[in-house]
């Protein structure tokens, strides 16, 4: 395999590169910061340090909402800025393959496709691949067996649920709940409870350390935020139980369409699933506990990955480095859609 191969999965918070040529996963953060509305003033970590926290004269944005991309133009810029910071000796004649989501239309199919094709990178060739078979081959099964496999995605914007077979999807649903929308119930709850307004990042950090799927107390935590009331910073004790209480109607929602999926499993399939188990992939799926509380509504047992939030960049790598997984990945303009 050629060292300018690049296999891309632009998340929603985190864009993912596995670059053969440097051998390794690198991941930053999907996000770009613009002064005076078109003036680049940084990009990735860096423009993330800024969110919430730059003046009006500076815009940082996320060009990816609920798994599509949304700001194409700025897309197309990070993603050449990340590659060229990255790895700017393999951009010759290279090759990408990318990580699409099930579930979402052919023009917005195609606008990953035209992301790479159209860069200034002028690549090769573009390859696409479904994201929840590059997440499981990433996770080390083999999809091509004829045997079920069924993989819950969880990332920033989205879940997304799919029973796999034969190197193909039998059955996927894309659920507009992840990560972001977790922070946001954190955001309002705390709002509603204790008249006090707290930023994303501070949603976020609160989740991952208090939070818990199955209602687990992993204690308090002091944080500052401004008061609806005299609207100045104050300090206050926020508890796991605040935590759980807010995230509970989103993780329900998740457990219910799993559920759903497992409803319409065919019976060969259902068999396969409960032998080995439901896969964790994404980063929402580091929340504390959410392996648990799968397990309790299903009954089935649970497989948390590690670096979850790695497994379909590495599934990526996998598919054009052997043989028998090159055929999961498709050219957009030879591929026939039903």
């Amino acid at each position: 395999m050629a060292n300018n191969l690049f296999g891309v999965d632009l998340g929603t918070a985190n864009m993912k590169m596995f670059s053969k040529g440097e051998g390794k996963v690198l991941i930053e953060k999907n996000t770009i910061a613009i002064r005076n509305k078109t003036e680049l003033y940084a990009f990735g970590d860096d423009a993330y340090a800024m969110y919430e926290k730059a003046p009006g004269i500076i815009k940082v944005s996320f060009p990816v909402i609920n798994g599509v991309i949304a700001d194409f133009n700025n897309m197309q810029r990070l993603a050449e800025l990340f590659i060229e910071k990255n790895a700017k000796n393999h951009t010759k004649n290279c090759e990408f393959v990318v990580a699409v989501p099930t579930d979402i239309t052919e023009v917005e199919k195609r606008s990953f496709y035209e992301l790479f094709i159209k860069s200034k990178m002028r690549p090769k060739s573009v390859m696409l691949c479904e994201k929840p078979i590059a997440a499981a081959v990433g996770l080390g099964l083999d999809v091509n067996e004829p045997t079920g496999v069924m993989v819950v995605d969880m990332g920033a914007d989205t879940t997304e649920i799919s029973l796999m077979s034969l190197g193909g999807l039998v059955l996927s649903d894309l659920l507009r709940v992840g990560g972001n929308n977790l922070d946001e119930a954190i955001i309002t709850h705390i709002k509603r409870k204790y008249s006090l307004v707290i930023g994303q990042k501070t949603a976020s950090g609160l989740k991952m350390e208090l939070g818990s799927a199955t209602g687990a107390d992993y204690g308090t935590q002091i944080i500052v935020g401004r008061d609806v009331v005299s609207g100045l910073p104050v300090e206050s004790e926020i508890s796991s139980e605040d935590i759980n209480e807010a995230i509970k109607e989103q993780l329900n929602s998740i457990c219910t369409s799993i559920k759903m999926i497992l409803e319409k499993t065919p019976p060969e399939l259902a068999k396969d699933v409960i032998r080995q188990g439901i896969y964790l992939a994404g980063g929402t799926s580091n929340l504390h506990d959410i392996d648990k509380l799968i397990e309790e509504v299903t009954n089935i047992k649970v497989n948390l990955a590690e670096n979850a939030e790695q497994c379909v960049v590495r599934g990526l790598n996998v598919i054009v480095s052997e043989k028998k997984f090159q055929s999961l990945a498709y050219n957009l303009k030879k591929k026939v859609y039903n």
